[in-house]
């Protein structure tokens, strides 16, 4: 964790500062894709520690919100090695990368997240390993949350749609019986090794790749709009012969789900339907047509949990913002209504008895 150590403790560079090491030819020959919609603050500091080790930096701004992206931007208006794509539509992560790449002049790519900030020397790293491999095509690093703390996804097995079904049904306790079968696709969990190591992908948050396999394999699918493009790039990596790398010491802090946070909904929907692309794409014709479509209805289901369960917890949130005062003053008013209603109704009096 030296890296983010690192990286936290010195002043993020900007301006001046990024000049200043393009000067002493200390920048690695990598142009690095930033997809952006509304991250907010957090790519201020993405941007500085891109341009603190990049050549080339590329941002593609798929219609975030004038505020603060445009503060943000004038920041770093100055700096000759940045430079700005905005897009008046959010046309998707797929898209969004395809564009960078279009602009991109070095012979590397990084495809970076805009809540990622990249940790010291980590852009060199990851560069020295993709040039020195045999048949190396696509590098991923380490993610972690600001803690130092692992995150699934930046080395992990393919999840066809029997993995995903063991790892949904909590099948992965028994993969003491059999790997094979009952292993979990995501690999954070099992130690981190001292070494770089092939893997099945890694993370779109973090992928870097040499210009002549990406040109060789083809572009992002933009049939994805959010969700599995990585992995069916990974997945076309591999098909096309190329070797895929997770770089244990070359780390990035992940601040997972900034720029969905204000539409979990909507970011869930778009995850769910690139499952559902990925798995037809890929394995449609490896499963009976029954069994693939209750694939196809699981992931469904779980949208649907997964739709419930969000709005539960909007729901408590949004009871638990009702000052207690309010509450308190609501309660006081409904029983002061039932007294009322008691004193206005009238009693119910017994019928008169007539004389006999």
């Amino acid at each position: 964790m030296a890296n983010l150590e690192q990286h936290r403790s010195r002043p993020l560079p900007s301006g001046p500062l990024t000049r200043a090491a393009d000067a002493d030819g200390s920048l690695a020959p990598v142009s690095v894709v930033i997809v952006n919609h509304d991250a907010g603050r957090l790519l201020a500091d993405c941007l500085a520690a891109a341009l603190a080790q990049a050549r080339q930096v590329i941002l593609v701004d798929n219609a975030s919100a004038p505020v603060p992206f445009e503060s943000v931007a004038a920041r770093f208006a100055t700096c000759p090695r940045l430079t700005i794509i905005r897009s008046r539509v959010n046309t998707g992560f797929a898209t969004g990368c395809n564009r960078g790449a279009a602009r991109a002049t070095e012979p590397t790519i990084l495809f970076l997240n805009p809540d990622c900030i990249l940790g010291a020397g980590s852009l060199t790293r990851l560069h020295r390993e993709l040039v020195g491999g045999d048949k190396v095509g696509m590098v991923g690093g380490l993610l972690t949350d600001a803690g130092g703390r692992e995150q699934g996804g930046a080395r992990r097995s393919i999840p066809t749609p029997w993995r995903s079904f063991v790892r949904g049904f909590g099948l992965g306790r028994l993969s003491w019986l059999a790997p094979r079968w009952f292993s979990d696709f995501y690999l954070h969990r099992e130690p981190l090794p001292a070494r770089p190591v092939d893997v099945e992908a890694v993370s779109g948050a973090l992928t870097m790749v040499s210009r002549d396999a990406f040109d060789e394999v083809g572009p992002w699918d933009e049939g994805f709009f959010l969700h599995c493009e990585d992995l069916d790039l990974c997945l076309r990596f591999r098909r096309a012969g190329w070797r895929i790398l997770f770089v244990p010491d070359a780390a990035a802090i992940h601040h997972r789900g900034m720029c969905g946070r204000a539409r979990p909904l909507a970011v869930e929907w778009h995850k769910h339907q690139g499952m559902i692309r990925f798995y037809r794409k890929h394995f449609r014709t490896a499963y009976p047509a029954g069994l693939f479509g209750l694939v196809v209805a699981g992931v469904w289901l779980r949208f649907a949990a997964v739709a419930a369960r969000q709005a539960v917890h909007r729901s408590v949130a949004a009871l638990a913002r009702i000052p207690a005062w309010h509450v308190r003053e609501a309660l006081l008013e409904s029983e002061g209504l039932r007294q009322a209603e008691a004193v206005l109704k009238p009693r119910a009096t017994a019928s008169p008895t007539l004389p006999s």
